[in-house]
């Protein structure tokens, strides 16, 4: 059991870390909520514990991108069932089109994860049951040159954290803390924790 609120944001550190490098990490997929309370799955692909930002993909004609744009509220839930602890983290979301950090995910990313930004986009009518992507690339992998139609659908969802909530549960009992980000004048400062009941 954690007895210090740096131990605890700490752990929150460390799990968000973990689970932006491990697919197999149970927080790998938190749920993210934008502003509408439209809520969705995602894969976190980073967390820099430094700006305490957290960054997710997108397609960029999305219907969430302009939802970001207009109320840039989210809401994550992360949720580790084994170790019974539950993240539930509030911030600032933007959505990013470019730049040398859309690029380099862009480039870090595989050609058959690359080929879902092609086709229509997320929420495009279909008369059948589609999974998006043009039928000349299901089930294969295109070409470098047949890709370059799908970068300028690639975006980034960044989450700037200003709340972080820590819920472990346990037969001896329940442990909550929670932290805000303080603000200074040139933006976020540091983190200001407590305990509460669960």
């Amino acid at each position: 059991m954690l007895e210090t609120l740096d131990d605890v944001r700490a752990d929150i550190a460390s799990r968000l870390a973990r689970a932006a490098k491990d697919r197999k990490s149970a927080m790998h997929t938190p749920v993210v909520a934008t502003g509408d309370a439209d809520a969705r799955v995602m894969v976190l692909r980073a967390f820099d514990a430094a700006a305490w930002t957290l960054r997710f993909h997108t397609d960029a004609r999305a219907p969430k991108v302009s939802v970001v744009k207009d109320d840039p509220r989210i809401g994550l839930l992360f949720y580790d069932k084994a170790q019974k602890v539950q993240l539930r983290l509030r911030g600032r979301g933007r959505i990013v089109r470019d730049g040398d950090m859309v690029d380099a995910a862009w480039e870090a990313s595989t050609n058959f994860a690359r080929r879902c930004y092609l086709g229509e986009g997320p929420g495009a009518s279909s008369d059948t049951p589609t999974s998006g992507i043009p039928e000349a690339f299901e089930g294969t992998e295109p070409e470098d040159a047949e890709l370059v139609p799908a970068r300028p659908n690639f975006a980034l969802l960044m989450v700037e954290l200003q709340s972080l909530d820590w819920f472990h549960l346990a037969h001896t009992g329940h442990r909550r803390a929670q932290f805000d980000r303080a603000q200074t004048g040139h933006g976020s400062g540091s983190w200001e924790g407590r305990w509460v009941s669960p």
